[in-house]
């Protein structure tokens, strides 16, 4: 099956998030965000900078079984968006800024899409018949 469009801006979008976690856990200040990556997932024992290559590692992760269109990555595609859009929106309630408001926005939008074209995750393989 052909993958969806929005499928493949989606993934880009988050590979080139993945990239930007790379690059920022390279030359990270520790001033840098109000809030940071390890505190937001609620692992703040973590050091900032092994947490972003975590998070980009998964994000590499999630975004290959996502553009290949297997069931695990639409899993935890729909799970990570509802994880994340869950802690930004917590944040948002104490810190009324527009990267956390965003945050839930684009977490909301990828989900409603990503349900929305779930047959192409659920099909045989190459038959194009639902599951």
């Amino acid at each position: 099956m052909k993958r969806p469009i929005g499928v493949s801006l989606i993934g880009y979008f988050y590979l080139f998030g993945a990239v930007v976690l790379v690059f920022t856990a390279i030359f990270y200040q520790a001033d840098a965000d109000a809030i940071s990556i390890s505190e937001r997932f609620g692992v703040s024992i973590l050091p900032e900078r092994m947490m972003r290559v975590v998070l980009a590692l998964f994000s590499l992760l999630m975004v290959y079984g996502y553009m290949k269109l297997k069931r695990w990555g639409f899993w935890l595609f729909v799970s990570y968006s509802v994880l994340f859009g869950v802690i930004s929106s917590v944040i948002a309630t104490n810190h009324p800024q527009q990267p956390f408001i965003g945050n839930v926005v684009f977490s909301v939008i990828v989900l409603i899409y990503t349900v929305y074209v779930r047959g192409a995750f659920f099909t045989t393989a190459g038959r194009g018949q639902p599951i």
